[in-house]
């Protein structure tokens, strides 16, 4: 489980974990679940990436996730392998309502089995089911008041209009979790459903990543020192690029 302010005296080992996906499927919201326990409704899309961290527990061992949450738009493509470069661990993220944003994840996953860490772990994580359980709840009723229009359209995903009522439960899907379960599966990937929202599966992501790293690989990546050293310096220098060219960057969260 996470664990963001252990007092344990067990020692920690650093764990590389790159999240990656389409633009507006949550990824920021993922990790902002996970690391402070919060979600923000209106978060504005990141630029570059995000660097957060956040400790987790095993039995035999804590965890100490270094987690860089990248850009989805297509022109931060290009920055993706400094992120990835030497990760154990990733999360590619997919919207369950936007059936594109699997196929982007797809090449992702392909880009990272190619290019990345040949022993990195990768988890594909649906994210937004609660826009999928709120469609399915409100399936065959039709909303009798001004304030259940508002939620309902709370819910909706951004740039969509709320399903109509009396539509088919889970309408919203556009992602069947067999199906996306079974390419998991044959890509040998770690496979979740997952709502920022209400925090639902965001613990079991990181939690089962931990237990699948193995710890040798943990150990050999705490020597690389002088190397993440280095890669933090080419990550602030990219910000200090951003803001002289007028862009609001994210920064270091840790």
């Amino acid at each position: 489980m996470a664990d963001a302010a252990s007092g344990s005296v067990d020692r920690s080992v650093q764990v590389k974990l790159v999240l990656l996906g389409e633009a507006a499927v949550g990824k920021s919201s993922v990790v902002l679940r996970f690391v402070s326990n919060e979600f923000q409704a209106n978060k504005e899309p990141t630029i570059g990436a995000a660097f957060l961290t956040q400790k987790c527990r095993l039995e035999d061992r804590v965890l100490r996730y270094e987690i860089w949450d990248t850009a989805g738009q297509e022109r931060f493509h290009s920055l993706a392998p400094m992120y990835y470069r030497n990760a154990q661990a990733a999360v590619v993220v997919y919207d369950v309502t936007k059936a594109t944003s699997l196929e982007k994840a797809k090449s992702w996953v392909k880009e990272l089995q190619r290019q990345a860490n040949p022993n990195i772990v990768i988890a594909l994580a649906g994210n937004k089911i609660d826009l999928v359980q709120t469609s399915a709840m409100l399936s065959g009723s039709t909303p009798s008041s001004e304030s259940e229009d508002e939620a309902d359209d709370a819910t909706a995903t951004p740039g969509e209009s709320p399903s109509a009522s009396g539509s088919e439960p889970e309408s919203l899907r556009q992602v069947p979790r067999e199906e996306a379960q079974a390419y998991a599966t044959e890509a040998g990937l770690l496979f979740f459903e997952t709502s920022a929202k209400t925090g639902e599966g965001i613990v079991e992501i990181f939690t089962e990543i931990a237990k699948k790293i193995p710890i040798e690989h943990i150990l050999a990546s705490t020597r690389g020192g002088a190397g993440r050293v280095s890669f933090l310096f080419a990550h602030l220098l990219f910000l200090s690029l951003c803001h002289l060219r007028g862009y609001r960057c994210l920064g270091l969260h840790m």
